[in-house]
C-alpha cells in the first residue's frame, strides 16, 4: 500500500546542509559542516563519539537550531518551514520505541490511527510483510528479538510513507544476527526510494549499506565519497601472494590520524 506524500519535492537532492555551525558555550560541535544527499539513496555519517553526528541530525529533524548556515530536508528550509520538514521525515533513534505490551500489529495501527490514516490495519499489515514479521505481528513485543523490535520500529517510522528517513544509529547495543536483519531493512527502504541518512560509528555498518559515505570528525566533514573513492585515499594495494583492498577502517584511521581522541 502506498500513502500519498503530501510534502514531496521531486526535484534536488533530498538533503542539503551549507556551513551549518552549533556551540554549546565554548564547545564547538559543528564547525561548517556542507553535505548533499541524493534522493533514494543510503548516505552514512561515520563519527566517533562526540564528533557531532547526533547534533547534526537533531537539526535537520528541527529539534536543535544552528548557530549558522542552511540546511534542508526534502527541499524545505529547517529554519524557515520546520513544519513542513516535519512532514517530510522519521527519525529512529539509537533504541527502539515500541510498546512491548502491544503486538507488532497493534503497535503499527497506533501509530496510523495517531496520523489519522486510512485503513490503519492495511498499512499495519503492508509493512508486517515488508519487515518480515507477518508471522510475529499477533505476538507481544516484549517477546521480540532485539533484531525484531529494531525492525518494527524502523517499520513505524514508515508509515505515513516520508520520502527521508533519519536513522541515528540504529544497530546500537544489537548482537551480530540482529544487525544484519536491521541491515536487510534499511536496503529495504532505499529500494523503496526512501532517502535514508545513517549515522553509525561501525564501519563494516557504513561499508555494507551506503551509497556514499561521509567522515564527520571534530564538527567538520573531513571526507566525502564512494567506498571506492574513499579507498583511493590509500595507497595501492600491495601484491604478494594476494591483493588485499585497504578496509574503510584502514581509511577512516589514515584519514584522521593522529588527531583521535584529541582536539585538531
Amino acid at each position: 500500500m502506498s500513502i500519498p506524500r503530501t510534502t514531496d519535492r521531486a526535484d534536488g537532492p533530498a538533503i542539503q546542509v551549507q556551513g551549518l555551525e552549533k556551540s554549546y558555550k565554548e564547545l564547538r560541535v559543528l564547525r561548517g559542516v556542507d553535505l548533499e544527499v541524493a534522493r533514494g539513496s543510503i548516505f552514512a555519517l561515520l563519527g566517533s563519539n562526540g564528533a557531532g553526528k547526533t547534533t547534526l541530525v537533531r537539526i535537520l529533524a528541527t529539534l536543535l537550531r544552528a548557530d549558522s548556515g542552511t540546511a534542508r530536508v526534502n527541499g524545505f528550509d529547517v529554519a524557515a518551514q520546520p513544519a513542513e520538514v516535519r512532514g517530510s521525515f522519521s527519525l529512529t533513534g539509537q533504541f527502539a520505541a515500541v510498546d512491548g505490551i502491544l503486538t507488532g500489529r497493534e503497535n503499527l495501527v497506533l501509530v496510523a490511527r495517531l496520523r489519522h490514516l486510512d485503513n490503519p490495519g492495511a498499512i499495519a499489515d503492508d509493512l508486517l510483510r515488508r519487515f518480515s514479521l507477518t508471522e510475529a505481528g499477533g505476538r507481544r513485543v516484549a517477546t521480540y528479538s532485539g533484531g525484531m523490535r529494531r525492525r518494527l520500529d524502523i517499520a513505524m517510522s514508515l508509515i505515513g510513507n516520508p520520502p527521508v528517513v533519519f536513522l541515528d544509529e540504529p544497530t546500537t547495543g544489537l548482537d551480530p544476527e540482529a544487525r544484519i536483519e536491521v541491515w536487510q531493512a534499511v536496503k529495504k527502504l532505499a529500494e523503496g526510494g526512501t532517502t535514508v541518512l545513517l549515522t553509525t560509528q561501525y564501519l563494516d555498518e557504513a561499508e555494507q549499506l551506503a551509497d556514499r559515505i561521509a567522515i564527520l570528525h571534530h564538527g567538520r566533514i573531513i571526507v566525502d565519497g564512494t567506498l571506492a573513492e574513499l579507498k583511493q585515499l590509500l595507497p595501492p594495494a600491495k601484491v604478494e601472494y594476494v591483493e588485499k583492498q585497504p578496509s574503510l577502517e584502514e581509511v577512516f584511521l589514515a584519514v584522521v590520524g593522529d588527531t583521535v581522541g584529541g582536539q585538531p
